[in-house]
């Protein structure tokens, strides 16, 4: 039985990928993490010996601290937070039993340096539409959650890129874009290693919608019809992201619980009175 002030590896894998999901903070010690490095989906890593500095940023948000076994360094970073008002638990089994479960990890060598406020900085062309929104979407619920995405003119997606040290994404002849039939969304679970089934599943809607190849999955029409209806309601590219996450998190929860649920008229009658 887990300690009241512990989550365990299943109950934490239900909360990634949504936007209440709770922030993780790792604070393996160098050797352990060099052993594997690895982030679970979202996390950030963070001296044990510093947690305290940390409390002001955390204060209002739920937070699971990791380190390589859940045992001391994890469960005395908690006790701190929580000693500074942060409701703060530890991962049952840290890291070794997320990955003895099959959960995914994140290389992070993949994971793009982040800037002085600790924020990864992506840039792409601005008045989006299906990518564009679908990979800031993954990489806020699944890679950084503080991730800064900055939309601009396509000629001047590289030039700010070198400028303002942003990783460019969805443009021609970079790393993070489409490769062959596959989207940027494809590449970004691939190289994050984050192939579950419910993302494959999503990416495969993406990749419908955002190469106009609806035959692939009967949902990318509604997806596309939505991403251009959304692209007209908003002229900043910025609200229309935040819109856009919204979309993606219910496509995202529709992937993972509920692909083989239907809606049929007239309603079915299931005791008592119509």
């Amino acid at each position: 039985m887990t300690s009241p002030t512990q989550i365990t590896v299943s109950q934490l894998s239900r909360l990634i990928g949504l936007p209440d999901a709770p922030v993780l903070v790792d604070v393996c010690i160098d050797e352990d993490f060099a052993d594997d490095p690895r982030l679970l989906p979202t996390a950030f890593r963070h001296p044990f010996q510093d947690i305290a500095a940390l409390a002001s940023r955390l204060r209002g948000s739920r937070v699971i601290v990791i380190c390589q076994k859940g045992l001391k360094l994890s469960q005395g970073a908690a006790a701190i937070l929580r000693d500074f008002g942060v409701a703060a638990e530890s991962l049952a089994g840290g890291v070794i039993a997320w990955r003895d479960a099959g959960e995914p990890m994140i290389p992070a060598a993949k994971i793009p340096n982040r800037n002085p406020d600790g924020r990864t900085v992506w840039v792409t062309r601005q008045r989006p539409k299906i990518d564009r929104i679908a990979c800031p979407w993954l990489i806020r619920r699944f890679v950084d959650r503080t991730a800064q995405i900055l939309y601009v003119e396509p000629s001047e997606v590289l030039n700010v890129a070198d400028k303002f040290g942003a990783t460019p994404f969805d443009v021609e002849d970079v790393f993070w874009s489409h490769h062959g039939d596959r989207c940027t969304f494809d590449t970004m679970i691939w190289e994050f290693a984050l192939e579950t089934e419910p993302l494959k599943a999503l990416a495969t809607v993406i990749r419908g919608a955002d190469t106009n190849r609806h035959d692939l999955a009967p949902e990318a029409a509604g997806l596309m019809a939505a991403s251009l209806g959304l692209s007209r309601m908003y002229r900043d590219d910025l609200a229309q992201l935040d819109a856009g996450l919204a979309l993606y998190d219910a496509f995202y929860r529709w992937a993972r619980d509920a692909r083989d649920e239907g809606h049929d008229w007239p309603a079915p009658k299931t005791g008592g009175k119509a």
